[in-house]
């Protein structure tokens, strides 16, 4: 038997739910965290559920990519071994040659395991070497965006383009013809730099209607290489995925038997030590066949279903791996129970093209019981920016078999509330009742060809009548006409509010408060119940602070979760103002930012005449870009520059139209 201790401090170089994860893991095991932050985290939830928390700088670039103040932050707390979690410099060749150098031991792969298998073009060469298929492509480090281009002449469409160094579906593009291939190369680089600090791309022929198989390996430093069975995570949109599983429904157990099997081999070509996991396409079509793509040298984001139908806590064998102990586990030993599925909850809006979702938490309640585990980064009072990638929590639920896990998630998304951003939760739900993937037929397409077909809650007049209710009897609370125990209104002078739904079909409701309506606190926070002649139905609502324009409430029932828009008589009588004058003035000549984040490209230069619909500014958010266009024809006059960081509804640039040059000239 090898004597060996477990680490006493753990530095934990992530944040959010992976890093929570972590900690926990960590306390189990008697070993104290240390964790790290941006100043956009000093008040995050990872932050408070550490023992110990480091400020590294002001920004992402200063604290969680920053390898040499990553591993300075471990020695000065006095942390023997550093956890990367995922994305980041999880997978840094960077980070764990300076833990080496420092004496810090890096909780993950050697150094040659990570420079292979950490770049996709390196992998995929090395792997190809040991007779595993794959897809064809182009993936020779160094090619200029010309030399991609001209290499990939003679491929057939569509292809792929994927960043080298990074995962996670960030950077990558599907490219239908040459005329679109270099545009989309440019900005395939640009993302991937920002993200990952590297910008080679490689380009491989995309399999249509593919499924993505994924192993789970362990290897430890004493030659023992054992897989943890596979997981299906076919239901991906612009591929980042959505729901994962465990077991994968397609898979024989011939098939089962032989991923595997390449999957250890996989890890054994670069001698791996620690957690990773080989990806595979799977044909739909002939599920006995499969082609690798690439290796994750780190945990998955999606790794709890594989804990829940094994039974294998795999952050506690990283730690005991990278403390030097043999795996307990073999693979005659392991043992697969049941069925177990995963959702990430993302902060967007799904009916508005998933545009992300910033704000504060007013509002959180998280689903529990049987077979249902959260693994969340969330906290009541939290802020959600635009800094990082827009998951902030994963709902997994296991059962005996796939139906029984499926039905546990379904209730357990419902029973989710999350209020102060908008969240991609209603969609889960429309996935997970979708026919086909019930059944276990699904692909990589699968959700793109849904999303057209998805109608989306929206309020109605009862919702309207408890906003206004709500912001009334409860945030401006007048002394005298309202009771909780029954109120009553002034015959004479009726009480009147305007409630707008702001989205793609802008909803609004004239809402004139009614003496036989309450809205009564159950005891609960946020938590009411709304009787009018209807009958009672129980409501969460919470607003965000008034401004001149309305009060922003935020409401959860039966039939519709989301925000709405409340105004009062002063409200009502500045947005008649504004919108007569914004009649008056025409097409708005000012195109502003929608979401806060930093100008990544300006495409034209000041002065310069557009069209309408032009692309003019690139703005990247929570890792992904949007791009703003022209209103009108006219000439731009630009506010902005490259590398900026801008706010919400900040003035981008404005366009002087035709028509009032030649107002001016007359």
């Amino acid at each position: 038997m090898i004597d060996v201790r477990l680490f006493s401090k753990v530095l934990i170089a992530n944040r959010g739910e992976i890093a929570i994860r972590v900690a926990k893991t960590l306390h189990n095991l008697g070993i104290r965290s240390v964790a790290i932050y941006s100043d956009a985290d000093q008040d995050a939830a990872h932050v408070r559920c550490a023992d110990q928390a480091i400020r590294l700088g002001a920004s992402s670039a200063d604290s969680y990519l920053n390898p040499q103040a990553v591993v300075q932050a471990a020695l000065e707390s006095g942390a023997q071994a550093i956890h990367p979690g995922y994305g980041f410099i999880s997978e840094n060749v960077d980070l764990a040659r300076a833990c080496q150098q420092a004496g810090v031991t890096f909780i993950g792969p050697n150094e040659h395991a990570l420079d292979v298998m950490g770049d996709k073009i390196r992998s995929k060469n090395h792997v190809a070497t040991a007779g595993v298929p794959m897809v064809d492509g182009v993936s020779e480090p160094g090619l200029s965006d010309a030399q991609l281009v001209e290499a990939t002449k003679n491929m057939a469409f569509p292809m792929l383009i994927k960043p080298s160094a990074g995962g996670g579906g960030k950077g990558m593009h599907v490219v239908e013809s040459h005329d679109e291939l270099a545009s989309q190369l440019e900005t395939a680089r640009r993302v991937a730099k920002a993200a990952f600090g590297d910008d080679t791309l490689l380009i491989e022929q995309l399999v249509r209607a593919p499924r993505h198989i994924e192993v789970q390996v362990l290897a430890d430093t004493h030659g023992n290489v054992i897989h943890l069975g596979e997981r299906e995570c076919s239901l991906q949109r612009r591929h980042q995925k959505i729901i994962e599983e465990a077991p994968s429904v397609l898979l024989t157990d011939e098939t089962r038997a032989r991923i595997g099997q390449a999957a250890v081999d996989t890890a054994k070509s670069v001698n791996y030590v620690g957690a990773g996991t080989v990806e595979f396409l799977v044909s739909d079509a002939e599920p006995d066949k499969f082609y690798f793509m690439e290796m994750n040298t780190r945990l998955q984001v999606e790794h709890p279903v594989t804990e829940e139908v094994t039974g294998v806590d795999l952050v506690e064998e990283q730690i005991r791996i990278a403390a030097g102990e043999p795996l307990a586990l073999r693979q005659e030993d392991l043992t697969f129970t049941g069925h177990s599925i995963e959702a990430r909850v993302y902060a967007e809006t799904p009916a508005a093209g998933f545009m992300p979702s910033t704000g504060t938490v007013l509002h959180l309640a998280e689903p529990a019981g049987s077979g249902v585990r959260v693994d969340s980064g969330l906290r009541d009072g939290a802020v959600i920016g635009t800094e990082f990638d827009p998951m902030v929590a994963k709902v997994i639920a296991t059962g005996t078999d796939r139906a029984q896990a499926l039905a546990r998630l379904e209730q357990a998304l419902d029973e989710m509330v999350l209020l102060g951003v908008n969240t991609n939760l209603e969609y889960l739900q429309h996935l997970l009742r979708d026919d086909d993937v019930v059944a276990g037929r699904m692909d990589t397409t699968l959700v793109e060809a849904r999303l057209n077909d998805m109608v989306f809650d929206t309020p109605s007049e009862k919702h309207a009548q408890i906003a206004a209710q709500f912001i009334h009897q409860i945030v401006q609370a007048p002394t005298s006409a309202w009771e909780y125990d029954g109120f009553r209104l002034a015959e004479s002078a009726p009480i009147t509010y305007r409630v707008d739904y702001p989205a793609d079909e802008p909803t609004r409701f004239d809402v004139v408060l009614q003496s036989n309506t309450q809205l009564l606190p159950t005891g609960a926070v946020n938590e009411f119940v709304y009787r009018d002649a209807s009958g009672v139905e129980t409501v969460t609502v919470a607003a965000e602070a008034p401004t001149s324009q309305g009060t922003r409430v935020w409401l959860a029932s039966n039939n519709f979760t989301g925000v709405v828009l409340v105004l009062d008589h002063k409200a009502q009588v500045l947005d008649i103002l504004a919108t007569m004058e914004s009649e008056e003035r025409g097409v708005d000549p000012q195109v502003r930012a929608p979401l806060p984040g930093t100008v990544t490209a300006v495409h034209i230069d000041d002065g310069s005449e557009v069209a309408a619909g032009d692309p003019v500014v690139t703005i990247e958010a929570m890792k992904m870009e949007h791009h703003l266009k022209a209103p009108l024809d006219g000439t731009a006059a630009i506010h902005v520059k490259d590398g900026q960081q801008v706010r919400l509804d900040q003035n981008i640039l404005t366009v002087t139209g035709h028509d009032a040059d030649d107002a001016d000239d007359a």
